[in-house]
């Protein structure tokens, strides 16, 4: 899955923060929301779609109970997000993604899966981690195929960058991790150098890590592989 972002988010970006406005992790992708997923948008839309405000958001109050809370980052269509809510319902999933397409899409699993325990915020994540999320509040971060900007030229427009990083790392409690995944081996080194280079955060491997059992492979995966291409994880835990 591609994460994506808001271009034209009006607000300014915070200093110390990875992308300021003229650097864009993301772009807005096209795409024509179904049938189904603006029907999802507007019945479920009210109840799992959490408005992005600039203050911190009561994660209690907006799952109805307490419970750990993981950050997803750029959740595309949904696939991966919904299989690990059905897989850990004990857990809240707190998911950003601005393509209005996979918004719906995920909406419409939810439905169908009758999903408690996953909230969305359409809007930039780097935002939403600076304003929308505590410190030391989160059990884990999930950062899933993100856009790997493969021409040398858009490096700079990776997500995972050293401020990002300390910024994740600031959010997540004791114990509290962060799992990468990209099929793109730069970029996979990038993520491994990166976080291998914040001292609040240690390696859960000798480098790379073996795939968690709660993240699915993939269709796209699956065909990767066949083909001899290579998927990577990154899992890092908080000091």
């Amino acid at each position: 899955m591609r994460a994506v972002t808001d271009p034209a988010a009006p607000a300014p970006t915070p200093e110390g923060v990875a992308h300021p406005r003229t650097i864009r992790s993301f772009v807005r992708r096209a795409g024509r929301t179904t049938t189904g997923q603006a029907r999802a948008l507007e019945d479920l839309g009210p109840r799992f779609v959490a408005p992005y405000r600039a203050e911190p958001l009561d994660f209690a109050a907006a799952f109805g109970r307490e419970a750990p809370t993981i950050l997803e980052i750029g959740f595309g269509m949904g696939d991966a997000t919904a299989h690990i809510a059905a897989l850990m319902p004990d857990t809240n999933f707190l998911c950003c993604e601005v393509h209005e397409p996979g918004v719906g899409a995920l909406l419409k699993r939810v439905g169908e899966q009758q999903l408690q325990n996953i909230r969305i915020v359409a809007h930039d994540a780097v935002e939403v981690l600076r304003h929308m999320v505590p410190e030391a509040s989160l059990a884990g971060v999930h950062i899933f195929f993100p856009d790997p900007w493969h021409k040398l030229r858009h490096n700079k427009r990776r997500l995972v960058q050293p401020p990002l990083v300390a910024l994740l790392a600031s959010r997540l409690r004791p114990g509290g991790y962060v799992h990468c995944a990209t099929d793109w081996e730069p970029y996979a080194q990038q993520m491994l150098e990166v976080l291998g280079a914040e001292p609040a955060l240690r390696n859960t491997a000798d480098g790379f890590a073996p795939r968690p059992h709660y993240r699915p492979e993939t269709k796209f995966e699956r065909r990767g592989l066949r083909l001899g291409h290579g998927v990577w994880d990154v899992v890092f835990t908080r000091r």
